[in-house]
């Protein structure tokens, strides 16, 4: 099976832990238990199988990347849809 990173993942969970690492509302190192918390655990895998371990600035780091990687590619897709 592929490693699919995060792209399982939707923009809006991404958001929500993003928004939830940056006011401190769970605890990094992400936990399954964490992210059940937050209703996360449908994802809790992939996310934990590329973030886990990590500390909230490494958390927090990936997830803009994440984020902002998503925001390049769905504006060159509108892109190109306008064209």
């Amino acid at each position: 099976m592929p490693d699919l990173a995060l792209t399982t993942i939707s923009t809006d969970q991404l958001r929500a832990l993003l928004r939830a690492v940056f006011k401190e509302q769970v605890a990094c190192p992400l936990t399954p238990a964490g992210l059940a918390g937050m209703g996360l655990q449908d994802a809790s895998g992939p996310l934990l199988s590329h973030l886990r371990g990590l500390d909230a600035r490494a958390v927090h780091a990936v997830l803009v990347a994440t984020l902002a990687e998503r925001q390049v590619t769905d504006a060159q897709r509108m892109a190109r849809v306008l064209r």
